[in-house]
């Protein structure tokens, strides 16, 4: 194969911060246990193979991703058992995976917990210490994650998120104890909003991706049992009620954004002690597709985001 013919290779078109490709990472693998395992995503919604972790990565779920910098990605946080982690791992806008960066801000688990604001830094908030919390943790566009900021909102995990408006976020919907449906703006600068009354219906573990440039979904997720609802992000940051869901029913879902205008959303599980590895992409109007053969483990809890 070609440079010019492979799809995962890194042009510079892509560099211009239209993230353009994106990546699954880590994760829980039935039968096997927690994985360092990447999947990259091409610009034309093709999901790679399995690429082994590098020495020097810890092994973990629920951990949050984000971009930074235009064109790289940043994995932090997550749990190793019954172990908050803090650490971090870059991800360069070829989309290979750095050793563990020491930790700042309070260890936890997220799932689903950053995104992209100011079109090149990141924020993850939210998660799981031990009971829930709402702190913040602000990602440069060097991507240094800094330390804690005072929470807003309400504290919960497992949240879905999502860049919005080219330049701002969104963190909707977790679990505080009992599901939620509410959600919290962030500002281009990196500021937190209060609540925002929900719309849809409350659950958690679900995914969250951009789409047409400027808007966002999130999709799937646990009521009490798994489903595959979604609720569209509009480019001011409003909530949408749900649409039919597509695809099989499943939560502790990754998505991302590729080809700057598409998402697609990945793994999960549908319950029952099970991974799943189909795919499900978007269109650039928002419309879920039904299930695509997937490829690589079948993987659940994973971090995801986009870059490149």
């Amino acid at each position: 194969m070609s440079i010019l013919s492979n799809p995962f290779f890194f042009t510079p078109a892509a560099a211009a911060g239209r993230h353009t490709r994106g990546i699954f990472g880590f994760g829980y693998i039935w039968g096997t246990g927690r994985t360092t395992l990447t999947n990259l995503v091409s610009s034309d919604g093709v999901v790679s193979s399995d690429v082994a972790g590098v020495s020097g990565v810890t092994d973990r779920t629920e951990l949050g991703a984000s971009t930074y910098g235009g064109d790289k990605a940043i994995f932090a946080f997550g749990v190793q058992g019954a172990s908050y982690q803090n650490v971090s791992n870059l991800v360069s806008n070829e989309g290979v995976v750095a050793a563990d960066v020491t930790g700042v801000g309070t260890a936890r688990q997220m799932q689903s917990g950053g995104c992209g604001y100011g079109e090149d830094k990141g924020i993850f908030a939210f998660g799981m210490t031990g009971s829930v919390t709402n702190v913040s943790n602000l990602v440069s566009n060097s991507g240094v994650v800094a330390t804690d900021t005072t929470g807003v909102g309400t504290s919960r995990m497992r949240t879905m998120s999502c860049s919005y408006d080219t330049d701002k976020g969104i963190f909707a919907f977790g679990n505080t104890g009992s599901n939620v449906s509410l959600s919290n703006l962030v500002s281009n600068s990196g500021v937190v909003a209060s609540d925002v009354t929900g719309v849809g219906t409350a659950r958690y573990g679900g995914g969250g991706c951009g789409y047409g440039g400027d808007k966002g979904i999130m999709a799937f997720g646990l009521v009490s049992t798994s489903t595959n609802i979604s609720n569209l992000i509009s480019s001011s940051g409003v909530v949408a009620a749900d649409a039919t869901g597509v695809g099989t029913n499943k939560y502790y879902v990754s998505g991302c954004t590729y080809d700057s205008d598409k998402g697609i959303f990945a793994y999960g599980t549908p319950g029952g002690g099970s991974g799943l590895n189909a795919k499900n992409l978007v269109s650039n109007e928002g419309v879920v597709a039904s299930d695509a053969t997937g490829v690589g483990s079948a993987n659940a809890f994973r971090g995801s985001c986009s870059f490149a």
